[in-house]
Parts: structure tokens; C-alpha cells; sequence
């Protein structure tokens, strides 16, 4: 990697969200409560879906992968920021600063292919409810899954790789993680390449999935105009509320951050979007499928009454 690299940084300095010593403990314990309830609330609804049958459908699958998803992109940046906020000197690693951003990209890309696998359920659910079954087999789903996961991994693989072949300069990362747009702002070599390829990549990555997921949605919303009882179209529109919440938020940040020039925002309004879609987010969709969804709270009032009796 350091041969690779070409530049003498052996490690950078994360900047952090606040350079403020009185903030450090009140954000500290803030957003550690937050990780607690991200982690309670992704590891509950995977163990959810785990235990109760009625919940072994492809949208739970789908969803229980989701969990999985927001569980490791949020572990991989969250510890580390907890430990900075305590720490005199937030120094990592220029290994460790590149793992952190391989293993960032894999889980933020595939959570953009997640919902968008999810949102295709939900069109074959209620526009093709008869071959329901048939099209969205367990075979299938586990494809859908499996390439989601290699999609992530092969986006990843090629961003980081040409963050590996710039020369770096600097060591202050103006961030409080090792994110693609502060990492180019160290570099003194040439960006143009590497700046184009990630807008091109996250570009495609974040258009093609947010246009699928919005074609879904079209055809999902003309059939459930189609429905005669005002009962039905509740029941069709609420299978699809809480999934619509989790792509407007996610879809938004992501597009914020990086389908822009990288001098188009200021670093405190990146930070906020950044600290929306790498916490925040992670921490509020198992609340919003748990809480907006009748079969997710109806499996867990059974199963603590299971654990209670």
C-alpha cells in the first residue's frame, strides 16, 4: 500500500466534527446513544425476522439484510469517532484510514442496492400479486442479495483503489472519517481522474437505482389508484410507506455529498449530511419498519410474550 502510494504520510489526523473541547463529552455521549440504539434496533430486527415465521417472507429477508447493511457501515465509522472524541491526538493509520473507507463504500453501496432490490418487491408484490410467489422465490432473492453484496464490493474496490495511487501531502483530514472528497483535498497529485471517476461511478450507482426505485413507484401508485375499497389502497400504500421514508433520506444525503464539485458545499454542511446518513439513518429505519408496520409489531408483542410465559 505505502509503496503504492508514493507519499511519505504514514498516518492522518481526523479533524473531527468540532474542535471545541467543551462539545467533546456532550457529542460523546450523544452519539453513543445513538450507536446503542442503532445496534439495538438493527440486531433486534434481524433477530425479529429470525425467530418468527410469519416474518420468513422475501420483503423481511430483504429488510433483515438492510439491518445487516446499516449495522456494519455504521460500525465502521462510529467506534472510531467515540473513541476521537475522548482521545488527545485522532490520529489513524494510513492502512487503517483506507480499510475504513473500503469497508464504508461496500456497505454505503450496497445499502443504495438494497433499497432499490426492495423497492422492486413491493412492485411485484401489488402489480403482479399472482406470480408473486414465482418471481420472487427464494433462489432469486438470494441472487438479488448476493449481487447487491458484489456490487458493493466491486464499486468499493476500484474508488479505493485509485485513493491508493494518489500521492498525499498533508495529513489533516478535514472530516471526522476517512471519506473519497476530504482524502482528495490532501493530495499533491492530479484529482481531475479520480474526481471524474467517482462522480461518474457514484453517479451511475446513485441515478440508475433512485430511477428504478421511482419507476417501481409509479407503477406501485397507478395500481393502487386502481383499487375500488379505501381499505385496500391503505393496506397497499402502507406495505410501501415506510420504505418510501427510508429511500427519501438516504437518496438525499448521498446525493448531497457526492453529486457535486468538491468545493460546492462547506465543510461544516458535508459534515452535517455526513453525520445524517452515517448515524442518523442507520440508527432510524429499524424504527420506521418497526413502527409504521403491523406485522413487525404484532411478531414482537408474540415474541416477548413468548420470552415472558
Amino acid at each position: 500500500m505505502a509503496a503504492e502510494n508514493q507519499s511519505s504520510v504514514t498516518e492522518f489526523i481526523l479533524g473531527g466534527l468540532t474542535n471545541w473541547p467543551e462539545l467533546q463529552f456532550p457529542l460523546l455521549f450523544l452519539f453513543l446513544g445513538i450507536y446503542s440504539v442503532t445496534m439495538i434496533g438493527n440486531l433486534g430486527m434481524i433477530t425479529l425476522i429470525c425467530l418468527n415465521a410469519q416474518l420468513h417472507t422475501p420483503m423481511y429477508y430483504f429488510l433483515s439484510n438492510l439491518s445487516f447493511v446499516d449495522l456494519c457501515y455504521s460500525s465502521v465509522i462510529t467506534p472510531k469517532m467515540l473513541v476521537n472524541f475522548v482521545s488527545e491526538k485522532n490520529t489513524i493509520s494510513y492502512a487503517g484510514c483506507m480499510s475504513q473507507l473500503y469497508f464504508f463504500l461496500v456497505f454505503v453501496i450496497a445499502e443504495c442496492y438494497m433499497l432499490t432490490v426492495m423497492a422492486y418487491d413491493r412492485y411485484v408484490a401489488i402489480c403482479r400479486p399472482l406470480f408473486y410467489n414465482i418471481i420472487m422465490s427464494h433462489r432469486v432473492c438470494s441472487l438479488l442479495v448476493a449481487g447487491v453484496y458484489a456490487i458493493g464490493f466491486i464499486g468499493s474496490t476500484i474508488e479505493t483503489g485509485l485513493m491508493l495511487k494518489l500521492s498525499y501531502c498533508d495529513f489533516l483530514i478535514s472530516h471526522y472519517f476517512c471519506d473519497i472528497l476530504p482524502l482528495m483535498m490532501l493530495s499533491c497529485s492530479s484529482t481531475y481522474d479520480t474526481e471524474m471517476t467517482v462522480f461518474v461511478l457514484a453517479g451511475f450507482d446513485i441515478v440508475v437505482t433512485s430511477l428504478t426505485v421511482l419507476i417501481s413507484y409509479a407503477f406501485i401508485l397507478s395500481s393502487i389508484l386502481r383499487i375500488s375499497t379505501t381499505g385496500g389502497r391503505a393496506k397497499a400504500f402502507s406495505t410501501c410507506s415506510s420504505h418510501l421514508a427510508a429511500v427519501g433520506m438516504f437518496y438525499g444525503t448521498t446525493a448531497f455529498m457526492y453529486l457535486k464539485p468538491s468545493t460546492a458545499s462547506s465543510l461544516a454542511q458535508e459534515n452535517v449530511a455526513s453525520v445524517f446518513y452515517t448515524t442518523v439513518i442507520p440508527m432510524l429505519n429499524p424504527l420506521i419498519y418497526s413502527l409504521r408496520n403491523k406485522e413487525v409489531k404484532t411478531a414482537m408483542q408474540k415474541t416477548l410474550r413468548g420470552k415472558m410465559f
